[in-house]
């Protein structure tokens, strides 16, 4: 009876860790497409994407040298990555799961499909289905405009968006829009992604304590979400809304990636006490070899 339990419960336990691993994909992103047809130069572009993001997990596509982790990262070229649809792969970089990182807010909507582009290279029998125009979420919307401005009295930032319908230019109203700070190593998300009113606009709570440059600049970037719509839309603005703060230089302090000059005292040490001795003990080779070959001479003279 006992037996029996175990053996039951070793069934559930497996079929649960099986089931973990199945990665489901909502159906409204499962049948997204690319808004623009794969070619050498975006299969270019997602190739060094994919060597710059993903190879140091997933490895060189077509040799099956992933990391090993659990569940494996699969090869780039395997039946297991081809037979994603191209909805489910940008899911999938988008949300991220486990050790696999969310891109969400590292690459840009077009980066996304650039390294699917990529990776459908090594799909022979691949066959793309590009986005209609008339999937676009209610609006044909051209020539976009995103302005963004500091709302002062609230500490908000307000992006106020635009665009081209039917030859008029008019407020772009129930867009999707995020607002990121440029940091050392990325971006920054700042507050919820938030959608445009009637007027066009949407506004984001700034935090009152994030650091700018030694006069308060923050760069800015605003980004619609719905590349297929609007296709990739940006703002990059510059405003003095940070709190003023002194960025040393990366190389201006000691570190072990800087020059020669501003390495670790320690690291300087380490490798001079290093060379002297690796000289010094083959100079204490070559002392005994010559004495050696002396004491034979004299052997010989007398």
């Amino acid at each position: 009876m006992i037996k029996r339990y175990f053996s039951l419960l070793l069934i559930v336990l497996i079929s649960l860790r099986l089931s973990a691993q199945v990665w489901v994909v909502p159906a409204e992103n499962e049948t997204r497409k690319s808004p623009f047809a794969f070619d050498d130069a975006s299969r270019k572009a997602g190739s060094d994407l994919y060597y710059t993001n993903c190879k140091s997990c997933h490895g060189e596509p077509g040799k099956n040298n992933a990391i090993p982790l659990v569940p494996p990262p699969p090869d780039m070229a395997s039946a297991k990555m081809q037979g994603n649809s191209d909805g489910a792969m940008q899911y999938k970089l988008i949300s991220g799961r486990g050790p696999m990182p969310s891109f969400k807010n590292t690459l840009s909507a077009t980066d996304l499909w650039r390294v699917i582009s990529f990776v459908r290279s090594f799909n022979p029998s691949y066959k793309q289905e590009i986005a209609s125009a008339s999937a676009a979420a209610g609006t044909s919307a051209q020539n976009v405009k995103i302005v963004l401005s500091w709302l002062k009295e609230t500490n908000q930032v307000q992006a106020s968006i635009s665009g081209v319908k039917d030859k008029v230019n008019q407020p772009l109203a129930g867009a999707e829009v995020k607002l990121f700070a440029k940091r050392y190593f990325g971006y920054l998300l700042v507050d919820e992604p938030r959608t445009t009113d009637a007027l066009g606009k949407a506004v984001f709570n700034f935090p009152k304590d994030l650091p700018g440059d030694s006069t308060g600049y923050v760069q800015l970037v605003a980004s619609l979400t719905n590349d297929v719509a609007f296709g990739e839309t940006k703002a990059d603005t510059s405003l003095v809304i940070g709190v003023p703060t002194y960025r040393p230089p990366l190389t201006e302090k000691r570190a072990m990636w800087n020059v020669v000059s501003k390495a670790p005292i320690w690291l300087l040490l380490s490798y001079t006490i290093a060379v002297f001795g690796a000289w010094g003990f083959i100079i204490y080779v070559l002392l005994q070899i010559r004495a050696i070959y002396r004491a034979g001479g004299r052997k010989e003279n007398d």
